[in-house]
């Protein structure tokens, strides 16, 4: 997104006041495709197995990928075998729907996908149609719950738990949908889903429902993966994710002096993005380092981070996960 419509976005709406016919006519469009499928459901594709949708009501980036690597590793401790789907947003596959490997590239699958993948070692499947993502990976692997990346709006597939993510420190802009505002759904929607988790200070954002997470920085790689070790120093910070001043930020409070070089979310990169004129080392995020590993060198690095939530949101969430499985198994059981 550009710079000015961000910036109209998170402080005021009063710039894009014009569009506010646009903002009606998108408002009732997406409610429109909504009900369609909640009121018809047999339209929308009911999966064998249950579904966890982790997405979010607005654009840009809100931390829903180290979220949903955590909610992978809370299922694997409690014995599930957990796939994901994804549309696979930023990549071109051969085909649809397309398996998932930890040797694809970013430009066939996309940068998430692909990180989840290698960080995961879960089973990951791509396709812009969800339905026929869930089925091909439960074709292709053996997996008990299904969480699908992103696709809070895709209400084609039908889904058991709702988990939305929000950015705790742009909150929801200026509350308006789009084009006025940074929403795909109005702020009322949070109020639907079955739990809200906030990335970093909650602040206003204070639902029954909710929990905050914080991101926890990992140790320092090179971009061959290989452990690293960085005195804090002065650095050039790379990121094209949807809040590249969160990762900056990170930095700083790690003690690096960072000289920001933000691009947008999901940048497809060259060499010469990542070359300046001397030789101080670069950092970047995990998302971007998938794409750069062509261009690995000795002071190329990226900096992991993992999601830290309270122990009360797992079992909650396991415990809803259970009784699931459970009715499942009893309409299998009916069924035969």
């Amino acid at each position: 997104m550009s710079g000015w419509l961000e910036r109209a976005w998170y402080n005021s709406a009063q710039p894009l006041a014009l569009l506010s016919g646009l903002e009606w006519l998108f408002k009732r469009l997406a409610g429109k495709r909504r009900n369609r499928y909640l009121t018809h459901p047999e339209k929308a594709y009911r999966a064998p197995v249950p579904v966890v949708v982790v997405g979010n009501i607005s654009v840009g980036g809100t931390g829903k990928t180290p979220f949903t690597l955590w909610l992978l590793e809370l299922l694997k401790a409690q014995g599930y075998s957990p796939g994901v789907i994804s549309r696979g947003y930023g990549g071109k596959a051969p085909n649809y729907p397309f398996d998932v490997t930890p040797d694809c590239s970013a430009a066939q699958v996309g940068d998430e996908p692909l990180m989840l993948v290698q960080r995961s070692g879960c089973p990951l499947v791509v396709d812009p149609v969800r339905g026929r993502a869930a089925e091909r990976l439960l074709a292709l692997h053996d997996c008990d719950i299904i969480i699908s990346d992103d696709g809070l709006q895709h209400y084609a597939l039908q889904r058991d738990i709702e988990i939305a993510v929000v950015d705790g420190k742009r909150g929801l802009g200026n509350g308006r949908c789009l084009p006025v505002g940074p929403l795909r759904e109005p702020p009322q929607r949070l109020g639907e889903v079955d739990f809200v988790v906030v990335n970093g200070t909650v602040g206003s954002f204070v639902y029954p429902n909710g929990f905050s997470m914080t991101l926890q920085p990992g140790a320092l790689k090179r971009l061959d993966d290989s452990e690293a070790s960085l005195i804090p120093q002065q650095v050039h910070a790379v990121a094209g994710i949807g809040n590249p001043q969160r990762f900056f930020d990170t930095l700083s409070q790690l003690g690096y002096g960072v000289i920001p070089h933000p691009f947008p979310d999901h940048r497809e990169y060259r060499l010469q993005d990542l070359e300046f004129d001397d030789d101080l080392p670069v950092l970047m995020t995990e998302k971007d380092a998938v794409k750069c590993r062509a261009f690995a060198q000795h002071n190329r690095y990226y900096l992991p981070v993992n999601a830290q939530l309270s122990s009360l949101l797992g079992d909650q969430i396991i415990d809803r996960i259970n009784a699931l499985v459970a009715t499942f198994k009893d309409l299998r059981k009916n069924d035969g």
